[in-house]
């Protein structure tokens, strides 16, 4: 099978090239970005023929798309070219995998949901209520996939984090060794997501994916906890529990973003269609900040 991947120089891109190493199909990777070191077909996935014409010259049978615009916060000045990475990049994808008969894996994220308070784990069909331009540009992404008609798998995550790039693991391991005291959110709830698990998983989906599984699913790592909580994990695994972690409510680090409060994604779906395992967040934590320290 030849696989596309997109957005290839980012944290769950990089993991991809992770899985693709012990693979036997065909991976081209591909990011507007190029990094030195890491072999990268320039595209850019806003480009429709472009995107055209990638796919045939390498016959390629699925798309895993891992770009999108993902600062929450300047997402809402930066409108346009939001709505034009997360909304229509997405749909470009889909048209040129409707074309082809190919499957289209899509990555979406929990903030899809937010503006309904509720308590209980988030299923596929609850009704997605964003609150701001990043999560409205995401589901817009999600329904423009949908209309085409193209075989797609959209996978929503939540809590990102990994070896590579910018995140709030890395973040944290480096303000808890450096700074005696921290203020953390404790009244937002999630379960943060290891990005090497969420590739593994679409490795999976990619294996199994028989052309009768099209449809939204939801992946992140078993369990729930607060942003404080996973700090409070962080710190003990990287060794930095002199820092002084001290839970606060949201309020007090003012966003132009109302994030979602309880965004805990129900996996039952992709366990049961696909049969993927899903490890527990702290195991998964620790792994990475180990492979970091290594």
């Amino acid at each position: 099978m030849n696989i596309l991947v997109t957005g290839a120089n980012g944290q769950l891109g990089n993991e991809m090239r992770i899985i693709a190493a012990g693979c036997s199909d065909r991976y081209i990777f591909t990011d507007v970005n190029q990094i030195e070191g890491a072999e990268t077909t320039y595209l850019d996935i806003t480009d429709l023929q472009a995107v055209r014409d990638i796919v045939a010259k390498n016959n390629v049978d699925a798309i895993v798309n891992c770009a999108a615009y993902t600062n929450v916060d300047k997402a809402e000045e930066d409108v346009a070219l939001c709505t034009l990475l997360n909304s229509k990049a997405p749909e470009n994808l889909a048209i040129a995998m409707k074309e082809t008969d190919g499957l289209l894996v899509h990555i979406s994220t929990d903030y899809v949901f937010g503006g309904d308070p509720y308590n209980t784990p988030c299923t596929e069909e609850k009704k997605g209520t964003p609150t701001g331009v990043y999560g409205q540009t995401k589901l817009q992404g999600e329904e423009a996939i949908v209309a085409t008609g193209c075989k797609h798998v959209i996978i929503r995550t939540a809590w990102l984090y990994s070896e590579f790039g910018k995140n709030f693991c890395k973040t944290m391991m480096s303000l808890t060794a450096t700074k005696p005291q921290l203020k953390v959110v404790f009244d937002q709830a999630g379960t943060p997501t290891y990005a090497l698990d969420l590739a593994k998983a679409i490795a999976v989906v990619l294996e199994k994916f028989d052309g009768s599984q099209t449809g939204i699913y939801h992946y992140s790592n078993e369990g729930v906890c607060s942003w404080y909580d996973f700090t409070k994990m962080i710190a003990e695994y990287n060794g930095t529990t002199e820092c002084d972690v001290q839970p606060c409510h949201s309020n007090e680090f003012p966003s132009p973003v109302k994030r979602p409060a309880y965004s805990v994604l129900d996996k039952t779906k992709i366990k049961e269609v696909f049969g993927v395992k899903v490890p527990y967040w702290t195991e998964s934590l620790k792994q990475c900040i180990a492979n970091i320290k290594n």
